[in-house]
This record gives C-alpha cells, structure tokens and sequence, in this order.
C-alpha cells in the first residue's frame, strides 16, 4: 500500500471517528483520535513532521487559550451566576422565564464561548425549574439553541467562529456587522419554536424562583475580570488582532496574588486545544492528498454561492462536527470570488446547523449531560422536535440576509 494510499485511509478513519465521537473497544475521544490520525499521518510519510507543525495555526490556539483564562476566572468569580439569577428573579410566568433565558443565554455567549455558557446556565435552570415545578425541558432547550444562535455574532462567540477570524482577517466590527442581525433575529425565531413548540409546558402562572443560596461570590476577582473583559471588547473594538486582544486580557488576570494558577488552569478545556492542533494536521494532510478537491469540487466558485454553502456545511458539520467542517471547507471558501462573504457564509451556517440535533454542537451535549446527571433526560427525540424548526428558520434567515445585504 503506498503512502498516499494509508493516507487516506488514515484521514478517513480519523474524521469517520470524530464524527462517530468515539471507536469501538479502544477508549478514544475526539481529542485523542485527532492528534493520533495526525501522528499517524507523519509517521506513513504522508506529510513531513515540519509540514505538520506549520499546519497548526498558533493563533487560533493562543485565542483559544485565552478566552478560557478569562471565562475561568469569570466563572470562578460568579459573574454568570450573578447574572442568571437575577434574570432568573425578574421573571414571573413560564413564558417569560423561557424568553429571559433565550436572550440571556444568547447574548453572553456572543462574548464569553456559548460552552462556557450553558456549562455554567444549566445547573441554574435545573435548579430554578425544580423549585418552581416547571418542566426544564423547555428551558434546557432554550438554553441550548440560544447559545448556538448567539455564538455567530462575534469572533469570540465559538470555536469555529475563532478559526475562521483567524483564517480570514475579517475585522472583529466587520463581522459583528455582518452577523449580529443574523443572531438577532435567530434568537427571536428562538424564542418563537419553543414558546409554540412547548406551549402546554408555559401555561400562564405564577413562578416563584426563589432558590437557594448562590454561591460565594469572589468580589475583588469579579472586580478584575470584568475590567480585563472590558479591555478585551476595546481592544477587539480599536483593532488590535484577536489573539493578541484575548491574551493581553489573560495576561492582565494571571498576574494576581488571590487565586492560584492551578485553580484556573483546572478550567481550561485543554482537550479542545489538543483537538485542534490535531485537526489541523490531518485537515492539512486530506488537502494535499485531494479530498477537499474530490468531495466538495462541485460547489460553485463563482459568485456568493451563499445558498449553496450553507447547505453543506450545514450537513458536513451534523456529519463531522462545525470546527471539522470549517477546516475541510476553508480551502473551498480561499477559492470564492468574493472569499469574504464565503467565510461570514461559513461562520453562519456551521453555527446555526447546531441546533439540527443533540450532537450538532458540543454546548448541546454539555446541557443533555448536565440534565442527565440530575435525573432530567433531554433524548435525541425530545431535541428535534424544536431543534429541526430551529435550524431549518434560522439558516433560512441566515442565508436570506447574508444574500441580501454583501
């Protein structure tokens, strides 16, 4: 068998198991079936050990790394504690909890990573549901898709978001221009699906969220992370690159005598970094190898194509997951006309196609996990009877607007 040939053998085993999310009888997650495949790549002379280093894009990780320094210290100084629960407190009628939780949860995760969101949103709603007797299903959903919707808004908004702002230049102000009234307007549709879709669960009523106890808040730590968040935003406002914005805000809050490093290195995903790093390389490898060319060669190269862009990377990222997705398809977007409005495309549709089902997005399984462990099962079924509408009106706004206004 020659070289090219294991390559892409390897290259289809490694993505076939990132999309399955796991492999049978060995123990592997996505994380570790990516920086093997990439491993495995070098070792068959698919691509040179030098080619794979230069494959990881540096400033995609560094970003990365530091939005999770920020939104560690965030959560351990109970910022989003503080704010879902106020929230949470002005709202008196399932409705409206519904809806607070929507936009709540939209709009932090436009700023603060829609994982880190509802990781820390779904244990509240739990909680709030539980003392109130309301059924959390619409509220678990509600925290989910918002989270998704609202992520396309900015460069920071989600991990894909963040590799294509990387990858295309595409200003912080330009992007939020362009898609903040997709997210907008998604998280109404939002709002909309499930009030219709669960309205047997919101039936007008008084709600009584009156809780236990939050949780300590740290004052001088939440003092210092709201400012570092507030340099991040001028920072990324003024124009200085993402990643160096992301890690000067970092940088400000590792520099402290009230909490150990250790404790905010806990919080970082460091299984997402290496998920990436791998990805990158193996992404690299099916390139030179020709699957890009042989699987999407089809799509239109001309024009916005915008229609047609979001529909298969709408699928391939219910396939392959949206950060896969964004990497396979990059080389196809670098070769549009107008490449621009091929990433905003890209960025746009990868993030709403989430919502398709509980394993379109990483932020989906957080809350189906969380739920879980707390005896409330959120099922694959149960998900699509709000996620389908979802994502069928959202991508639909989402094309329309993008097609209408660059």
């Amino acid at each position: 068998m020659t070289s090219h040939t294991l390559g892409l053998v390897i290259v289809v085993l490694t993505l076939g198991g990132i999309a399955a999310g796991s492999l049978p009888i060995v123990r592997m997650n996505r994380a570790t079936m990516a920086i093997v495949g990439a491993t495995a790549l070098v070792l068959v002379g698919t691509i040179s050990l030098e080619d794979a280093y230069a494959a990881i894009d540096l400033n995609t990780i560094v970003l990365l790394f530091g939005m999770m320094v920020l939104n560690a210290n965030l959560r351990l100084a109970g910022f989003f504690d503080i704010v879902a629960r106020r929230l949470a407190h002005r709202a008196h009628s399932p409705a409206v909890l519904l809806v607070v939780t929507v936009f709540t949860a939209g709009v932090l995760s436009a700023v603060f990573l829609n994982d880190t969101i509802v990781l820390v949103f779904t244990p509240l709603l739990l909680e709030v549901t539980r003392v109130a007797g309301l059924n959390p299903l619409p509220f678990l959903m509600a925290a989910a898709t918002a989270a998704n919707v609202g992520s396309v808004a900015t460069l920071v908004g989600n991990p894909q978001n963040m590799l294509i702002g990387v990858a295309s230049g595409i200003g912080f102000n330009r992007f939020l221009a362009a898609l903040a009234p997709v997210a907008i307007g998604g998280l109404l549709l939002v709002a909309v699906v499930l009030l219709v879709v669960y309205r047997g669960a919101l039936a007008p009523r008084v709600v009584d969220v009156d809780t236990a106890p939050a949780r300590r808040v740290h004052r001088p730590l939440l003092r210092k992370s709201i400012v570092a968040s507030i340099l991040l935003v001028i920072g990324l406002v003024a124009g200085i690159p993402v990643p160096l914005a992301a890690l000067g805000a970092a940088s400000v809050l590792l520099v402290t005598r009230r909490i150990k490093p250790a404790r905010v290195f806990q919080e970082i995903d460091w299984s997402l970094l290496v998920f990436f790093s791998g990805l990158f390389v193996v992404t690299f490898a099916a390139e030179r190898l020709g699957v890009t060319d042989a699987v999407f060669g089809w799509l239109p190269r001309t024009g916005t194509g915008v229609a047609e862009l979001s529909m298969v990377a709408a699928v391939v990222s219910n396939i392959v997951s949206n950060v896969p997705a964004v990497l396979l398809l990059r080389p196809v977007v670098e070769a549009l006309a107008r490449p621009e409005v091929g990433w905003l495309t890209l960025a746009m549709a990868t993030t709403l196609a989430g919502n398709l089902t509980l394993l379109g997005s990483v932020a989906n399984l957080i809350v189906a996990e969380s739920a879980g462990r707390a005896g409330v099962r959120l099922s694959f079924r149960e998900y699509l009877k709000a996620g389908v509408p979802i994502t069928l009106l959202t991508l639909a706004w989402g094309i329309a607007w993008i097609s209408l206004t660059t």
